[in-house]
């Protein structure tokens, strides 16, 4: 058996519930037996480490861990995994990639290493940093890693002929889009969209965790102010923020207040929003990942000043 594929398996289960924290899985062998596993819970509770841990009890001595993610070793909002693995008496632990937290990277192994454990790094480390790409931009840059999504025609087009861009893809690149909502700390589309569809833009799903979490924060960049207080996103639970690329009456201020909207004023020289200050704002909130559904005008601009990480273009016929 493919014991570290399990564990990227069991990482995947925490995408969505986890942030600001990493994605993580961790199955512990003996023999050929997998006698614990466990995965990421959100900030505060067990690691994935203490998890499989917790599962295999006292088999667990002289066993080998798969691990996703270099186990911590600093004391955070839980203690080290270090300890835990030796103090459970773990004698070898595969680990598919190094933590890139500065208060982690590589003190975790020597850690381990010192304690008398052989450690194992690289087995899958592709997949398993693919899993934690936006930890690892958050926590090198400050910043929340961009993934542009966006529908097509066959023909290039990004909408219908009558100008209706929401049911261009079929039903299971729908659930696909719920999914990457789901996993998404914030979603964020320009005014444009709100006025053509005037889309929700929550995870109606459940995670690959079973879990349904609390929905992303839903993000407008409405540079004139154009975004109406019927508007959908504003009625779902969960919090929106409207951005302006100039300042905000104070009768705005209190309209969008009443349906539970914040508005934040980061104008840029040209009248529009600006990118780069929001971007450094949703990173001082934790905001560690952002999906974008606006239209080409908002994509353009986030392309042009090169924030994009990632693009998925749906394509239908």
């Amino acid at each position: 058996m493919d014991y570290m594929a399990q564990a990227l398996s069991l990482a995947r289960l925490a995408l969505g519930q986890v942030s600001p924290n990493p994605a993580v899985g961790a199955v512990i062998v003996k023999g050929d037996e997998v006698v614990g596993e466990g995965y990421t819970h959100p900030p505060g509770l067990d690691h994935a480490e203490i998890a499989a841990l917790k599962q295999a009890g006292e088999r667990a001595r002289g066993g080998v861990m798969y691990v996703t993610l270099e186990p911590c070793c600093h004391h955070g909002r839980t203690p080290p995994c270090t300890q835990a693995i030796i103090r459970a008496g773990i004698a070898e632990v595969h680990v598919a990639t190094l933590d890139v937290n500065p208060l982690v990277l590589g003190r975790g192994k020597e850690e381990l290493e010192r304690a008398g454990i052989r450690v194992q790094v690289g087995e899958c480390e592709v997949e398993a940093r693919q899993i934690n790409e936006a930890y690892a931009k958050f926590i090198t840059e400050g910043v929340p890693f961009i993934t542009v999504k966006f529908a097509m025609s066959l023909d290039g087009k990004i909408a219908t002929r009558s100008g209706d861009s929401r049911w261009i893809s079929g039903d299971l690149s729908r659930k696909r889009v719920h999914n990457l909502r789901y996993i998404a700390d914030a979603v964020m589309v320009g005014v444009g969209t709100v006025l053509v569809d005037d889309p929700r833009l929550t995870a109606r799903c459940c995670g690959s965790g079973g879990l349904l979490k609390k929905q992303p924060l839903r993000i407008i960049l409405d540079s004139r102010g154009r975004t109406p207080l019927t508007a959908r996103v504003f009625s779902e639970p969960g919090q929106a923020v409207l951005v302006l690329g100039r300042a905000a009456e104070p009768k705005e201020r209190d309209s969008f207040a009443q349906v539970g909207a914040e508005l934040l004023e980061l104008p840029a020289p040209d009248g529009r929003v600006d990118l780069k200050k929001l971007l450094a704002v949703l990173g001082e909130r934790k905001v560690t990942s952002v999906l974008v559904e606006g239209g080409g005008i908002l994509s353009g601009a986030l392309f042009d000043e090169g924030l994009v990480d990632k693009v998925i273009a749906f394509v239908a016929p």
